[in-house]
């Protein structure tokens, strides 16, 4: 297996069988580490690749590139570990102002178990992702078949009403990401399926992932978000823990 050198074509990069993690990078430590690659290994083992990442060999990577800050990207696929640092490119101007966020133009497949996973087949992310950008948003969001909320093209979603948590169902289609997951195991969290046009029901909206840890949003589609006190007091204990 070819690590961090000339990459060797394989079905990963071929077909997209592979899969990623990638993990923010604070004070010389990886966050999550540990769930990153357990979730890593569940991808692996269902694409029936042999490779595994060990935290031990990550942590000597880290070290012997005197990398402490930032974020790692992890790929790997049959013949192929690469150890990819690169920015954190949310920045405290994106908090100040919140994420404004618009639909995407595709369906998420709620019945295809790639939905689930975290591989290379990450092609309609990036295209909705671009085509956000490119309308002056900053994030698309994924509706299902059944035009339910899934997820962002890079994050999970939550919503707020009177106080209380609520976050699509894993079965509407999308990805369980690592901060999902741990607000899961802090807060009574309502797992729901969530219509698109039941959106405008919620008082509040953030996003979740690795790198921005959790992301105020201010607009989803036409409906703009009243406040962000719980998105910001949920923003600072994940600051204050990680």
């Amino acid at each position: 297996m070819e690590q961090n050198g000339r990459i060797l074509l394989d079905e990963g990069f071929l077909f997209g069988l592979g899969a990623f993690e990638t993990v923010a990078l604070k004070g010389g430590r990886p966050r999550l580490l540990g769930r990153h690659l357990r979730r890593l290994d569940r991808a692996l083992s269902f694409l029936g690749i042999s490779g595994r990442v060990t935290e031990e060999e990550v942590c000597r990577y880290l070290e012997s590139e005197g990398i402490t800050e930032g974020a790692l990207k992890i790929v790997v696929s049959e013949k192929n570990r690469l150890f990819l640092p690169r920015e954190n490119p949310y920045t405290d101007v994106d908090y100040r102002r919140g994420f404004s966020l618009t639909f995407a133009e595709g369906r998420r497949n709620e019945y295809s178990p790639l939905t689930f996973l975290k591989t290379l087949n990450y092609a309609d992310c990036m295209l909705e992702r671009r085509r956000a950008v490119a309308g002056g948003f900053d994030e698309a969001v994924f509706l299902n078949g059944r035009g339910e909320v899934c997820e962002g093209c890079a994050s999970n979603l939550f919503f707020v009403r009177e106080g209380r948590l609520f976050t699509p169902k894993l079965c509407c289609g999308l990805l369980p990401g690592i901060v999902r997951e741990v607000l899961l195991e802090w807060y009574d969290v309502a797992e729901e399926r969530i219509p698109a046009g039941d959106v405008g029901l919620f008082d509040e909206c953030f996003l979740t992932n690795s790198l921005m840890g959790v992301m105020p949003a201010v607009r989803l589609g036409e409906h703009c978000f009243k406040g962000r006190e719980v998105a910001d007091r949920v923003r600072r204990r994940w600051s204050e823990v990680f």
